[in-house]
C-alpha cells in the first residue's frame, strides 16, 4: 500500500494524519485519503477539482506532473507528500 502523508503546516489547519491507500495513480489515493476527510479537499484543491497554486505534490521525492488529472502513477511503497508550496524573500 502506499502512503499519503501531509506536512505539519497544513495539519496546523485541519487535521489530517497520514493515510495508507490503494492506488494505481495520485488521483485515486487522493479520493481515498479524502474520503476520510471531506474538509481536507478544501485545503488541497479548488472548485474546479485543480491543486491550489500553493500547494504541491511529491511521489516518492519526485514532483508530480499532471496536476490537472493527477495521473502520476504510485506503487505499492510509495511515499506521497501533500504540502504547502512556501515562498519568500
Amino acid at each position: 500500500m502506499a502512503k499519503v502523508h501531509f506536512t505539519s503546516n497544513l495539519r496546523r489547519h485541519v487535521d489530517c494524519p497520514s493515510v495508507e491507500v490503494q492506488a494505481l495513480n495520485v488521483a485515486e489515493a487522493l479520493a481515498q485519503a479524502f474520503a476520510r476527510n471531506e474538509r481536507l479537499k478544501t485545503y488541497v484543491l479548488d472548485d474546479q477539482g485543480h491543486l491550489r497554486k500553493h500547494m504541491r505534490i511529491l511521489v516518492d521525492g519526485a514532483a508530480i506532473k499532471d496536476l490537472r488529472s493527477f495521473n502520476d502513477a504510485v506503487q505499492p511503497g510509495s511515499e506521497i507528500w501533500v504540502m504547502q508550496a512556501l515562498s519568500g524573500g
